[in-house]
């Protein structure tokens, strides 16, 4: 007997290969999701715009000092800076505008090896005409949180990884996680 897959596998180009895990794109959920990040994990993760030919990694220099909802649009506040996320029905800019706007897909992934071993992880969402909106880069075992390659993978540093799975897909933590013995980049 086998077991389905929870996840597509695709070779994206310029991101390798990827499982991908899709998510709910309900507004209560987004709204968990980001809030469980940028609550929980803020000093481990990376986040901004990855499309070819431009990475923002952006820090989160402390927790949020509010994360609040307008008009469809999810807004998470730093202080001195914030961003804005449509994970909502948004009418201000009218019904087409509002759909485009929002987020239509959302995805956890995971980026392996052509051998199948996972090396880095994170969460992305996409809005109706396919144009990324954010990802987050989770935190990495083989990786400290200022991006330094550690000589020795540290498998805790996939809590953020094994609750989102655990939390938003009902899936357990994945033995399949923990086999890469090292950090590779394209």
């Amino acid at each position: 007997m086998t077991t389905a897959v929870p996840y597509q596998l695709v070779d994206e180009p310029g991101n390798g290969i990827l499982h991908l895990f899709r998510v709910p794109t309900e507004e209560a959920t987004l709204r968990a999701i980001i809030t469980d990040l940028f609550t929980d994990y803020w000093r481990q993760i990376g986040f901004g715009v990855i499309v070819q030919g431009a990475a923002w990694e952006i820090a989160a220099p402390h927790p949020p000092t509010s994360i609040t909802m307008y008009d469809g649009y999810l807004t998470v506040d730093f202080g001195r800076w914030h961003f804005h996320l449509c994970i909502g029905q948004h009418t201000a800019s009218g019904p087409e505008l509002g759909r485009i706007r929002r987020c239509a897909r959302a995805e956890l992934y995971r980026r392996v090896t052509p051998a199948g071993a996972p090396i880095s992880r994170g969460f992305r969402m996409f809005n109706a005409i396919d144009e990324q909106m954010m990802t987050v880069l989770l935190p990495n075992p083989f990786l400290t949180d200022s991006q330094q390659i550690r000589a020795v993978p540290d498998f805790s540093r996939l809590a953020a990884w094994d609750h989102l799975r655990a939390t938003y897909l009902g899936l357990p933590p994945d033995p399949l996680d923990r086999t890469a013995t090292g950090f590779q980049h394209d």
